[in-house]
């Protein structure tokens, strides 16, 4: 998650005057959108959504109580989620529109309000939001993001809020309280994690980037050295997985051999046992069985026929 203050300029975000330009410019992607018949988002508060123009212009220009001619009237805020965080909001457009807009009410701007350390809640803030869909020399697939303009005074309009004071918690001196943008950034990206159930990993972090670009080599190196040992556990998690489910497949295997071969086993005991009423045994009803020895066999007599005599026949 990136969240960045853009510097006031003389240009879109000239903050010492009124809010219009920057307002304008923030409506610009709607007309492009509104001609291909596509959808789009209206500003937005803490509360409501769909405000006009005209009416955040009034509210940001007309809170500036005490405040000089030269003095900044409202900050600019970006918030702008990876392609992978947006993902995790939605699947539409409009989807992530909706969940953008109910983190910003529901983490950014109550963390913006808490580090100030002037015991100021979200709604002691006067901000209006305008989600954009595309952003200019970018090749993402997804691009929204969040823009913000903040009041330099709260809803009362009597006590001074920047964020881009370099007072981190003073209790003495001209100025109480301060801004620390580092904790906003920890804090936001964490409210972020729980309300979406983002798993984030360390190189995606606030706190590795941040270390990686300003942080001392050795710090730079330990951070490096806790990425590595991640690495290693979810590689590690990944084999034992892989390896844990070979193991139920060979054991599968083995139960389903023993079973067949049991059941096989079974089988042919039964085919054993069983007397076997085919065709042979049928025959073997009614033939004799057959002795290892040779019976004796007892000859018989053949009769000889007598032949008469030869003579005179008697009459």
């Amino acid at each position: 998650m990136n969240i960045d203050f853009p510097p006031p300029s003389k240009g879109t975000y000239n903050n010492a005057g009124s809010s219009r330009k920057l307002c304008n410019y923030l409506e610009h992607e709607d007309m492009e959108r509104m001609e291909q018949g596509i959808y789009t988002e209206g500003f937005f508060n803490l509360t409501d959504d769909n405000i006009f123009k005209s009416q955040v212009i009034k509210d940001i220009d007309s809170n500036i109580g005490q405040l000089l001619k030269t003095d900044s009237k409202f900050y600019a805020i970006h918030v702008s989620p990876s392609e992978k965080e947006l993902r995790a909001m939605g699947n539409t457009e409009q989807e992530q529109a909706e969940a953008m807009k109910r983190y910003i009410r529901e983490v950014v701007i109550p963390e913006y309000a808490k580090n100030f350390n002037k015991g100021l809640s979200a709604k002691d803030i006067k901000f209006y939001g305008k989600i954009h869909f595309s952003r200019d020399r970018s090749s993402n697939e997804l691009n929204m993001h969040c823009h913000l303009i903040v009041s330099r005074k709260d809803q009362s309009n009597k006590k001074k809020i920047s964020p881009l004071t370099n007072h981190k918690n003073t209790k003495k001196g001209t100025v109480k309280g301060g801004f620390d943008r580092k904790n906003l950034f920890q804090q936001a990206e964490q409210g972020f994690d729980k309300l979406f159930g983002y798993k984030r990993e360390l190189t995606e972090s606030f706190e590795y980037c941040n270390t990686m670009k300003n942080g001392s080599i050795s710090e730079q190196l330990n951070i490096q050295e806790r990425q590595i040992s991640n690495e290693r556990k979810n590689t590690d998690m990944q084999t034992g997985l892989y390896t844990d489910t070979q193991n139920e497949l060979t054991e599968n295997n083995v139960a389903y051999k023993q079973d067949n071969n049991l059941s096989n086993n079974t089988e042919n005991k039964q085919s054993f046992n069983l007397p076997d009423l085919g065709l042979s045994s049928t025959l073997g009803l009614f033939t004799p069985e057959v002795s290892n020895k040779e019976e004796e066999q007892i000859p018989v007599k053949k009769k000889i026929k007598k032949k008469p005599k030869r003579g005179f026949r008697q009459s």
